[in-house]
């Protein structure tokens, strides 16, 4: 899909406040939680609107990825430059994805949120981690590496794994373009589809202000405001730990590649608030390739940084992993070395990786990496069970910001942005996506 550009055209007046998407979700949001707090049952039983708006999602996730990767390596023709796209973004990846388990060390030793608590392991009630556990044991390294093969060339498109859904793309992108002119027609059908598609997300991310209010209502009527409230103390730790990465190292990073950290998430604002509702970055997934597309990003950059991030690049769920294993240790009594700690980082570091696309993520890794570090008691993870939901929307919100970032600034390193007009969008000059008729996408 492109856009183009005018720096001289008229900006769409804009639609009444209350039509714009960010402020649906929003006021669906509040909505949930007075219904799952005032009236808990009817907002359990409100779940499936959650899940059916996120079956929708991901019903359209590897298609999307499978167009915009493809029609972006084909329409480059230059392999070489897929390969320096591909190894900038790693880099970029394991460096902050880094960062990230030392930010979360270093404030868990300092804050200690766990000290005091004084809990024995052996009165705790582990029977609802035991499928967590069982998951975190079946993931390893191995396996991750393995199962990024898929078994079938369609089924990469139909098993819902993103991984194999980009590998499958490379191949297919890469093999179109060494076709060259014969190709010429088929890539001209895949930029077609490539505008259905879009179209289709946009039909979908209408009725976000109903997945968001369902899954609200849900969290809130099944956990409980109180439940907060229990261990306040980490829950509130780990809020201004991802708060901090996100303004002040993110921050830092999008001044030094010539942008503010504030603008582009105020540009990025209805599929933030859509992630916090979902407790789903996956959720916003597709919108935000349109965006950033949409914002003078290439496609072919868009399509490998942001599949590629959404496995390697989780910032928020790194930090909540090495925070929540000092804070177990802590309450259980368990001093760990500086040696034992790094130790904990490094299998974090590998850990965070194998169970990348797995739904639940951030515990079933936290469970992967405390069951191979034996010091820190796994039976301690049934004090952070009840809070994980509440947490899991923040890991989600930092590691989409996280990955948003991270594609503008390998964009940056490519010299590939449009200055202007990613300028124009983060001004909010440019007509917000859900206000586009198809002739406007199609231009």
């Amino acid at each position: 899909m492109t856009i183009n550009f005018d720096k001289d055209a008229t900006v769409p007046a804009a639609k009444p406040w209350y039509r714009h998407l960010y402020v649906q979700v929003l006021v669906a949001i509040i909505l949930g939680v007075i219904v799952g707090h005032f009236w808990p049952a009817t907002g359990e039983a409100l779940k499936p609107l959650g899940d059916g708006f996120i079956k929708l999602i991901k019903m359209i996730i590897a298609p999307v990825i499978f167009l915009t990767i493809v029609t972006g390596i084909a329409g480059m023709r230059d392999l070489r430059r897929v390969g320096r796209v591909a190894l900038k973004a790693f880099a970029y990846f394991l460096f902050f994805s880094t960062l990230a388990l030392i930010v979360g060390l270093v404030v868990a030793n300092v804050v200690r949120p766990g000290e005091g608590l004084n809990i024995d392991p052996s009165t705790l009630d582990t029977s609802q981690i035991g499928d967590y556990s069982a998951q975190a044991h079946d993931t390893t390294l191995t396996g991750f590496l393995l199962d990024i093969i898929p078994d079938t060339f369609l089924s990469a498109l139909t098993a819902g794994h993103i991984l194999q859904t980009l590998l499958a793309s490379i191949l297919f992108g890469i093999a179109l373009a060494l076709v060259g002119d014969r190709g010429t027609k088929i890539l001209d059908l895949l930029n077609q589809l490539s505008l259905v598609m879009f179209r289709l997300v946009a039909i979908i991310m209408a009725i976000a202000p109903v997945g968001a209010f369902g899954a609200m209502a849900f969290t809130i009527g099944k956990y409980g405001i109180g439940t907060l409230a229990n261990l306040a103390t980490l829950v509130a730790t780990f809020y201004a730990t991802a708060l901090f990465f996100v303004l002040v190292v993110l921050g830092t990073v999008a001044k030094l590649a010539g942008f503010s950290i504030f603008r582009l998430i105020a540009y990025l604002k209805a599929e933030l608030l859509l992630v916090l509702g979902t407790s789903s970055s996956e959720s916003a997934l597709p919108s935000l390739i349109e965006k950033l597309e949409r914002a003078g990003c290439p496609k072919s950059i868009v399509g490998l940084v942001v599949p590629t991030g959404y496995s390697f690049n989780l910032d928020g769920t790194n930090i909540y992993m090495t925070l929540a294993a000092l804070f177990i240790a802590q309450a259980t009594g368990v001093h760990l070395s500086l040696g034992e700690q790094l130790l904990l980082l490094s299998v974090a570091m590998l850990s965070s990786k194998g169970a990348a696309g797995v739904t639940g993520a951030g515990f079933i890794t936290l469970a992967a990496t405390l069951s191979i570090v034996p010091s820190v008691p796994v039976a301690g993870m049934a004090l952070i069970l009840g809070i994980d939901r509440f947490m899991s929307e923040c890991r989600s919100l930092t590691n989409f910001i996280g990955n948003a970032v991270a594609t503008v600034v390998v964009t940056r390193w490519e010299n590939a942005l449009d200055r202007e007009q990613f300028d124009a969008a983060l001004a909010g000059e440019l007509p917000s996506v859900d206000r586009l008729d198809p002739a406007e996408i199609a231009a």
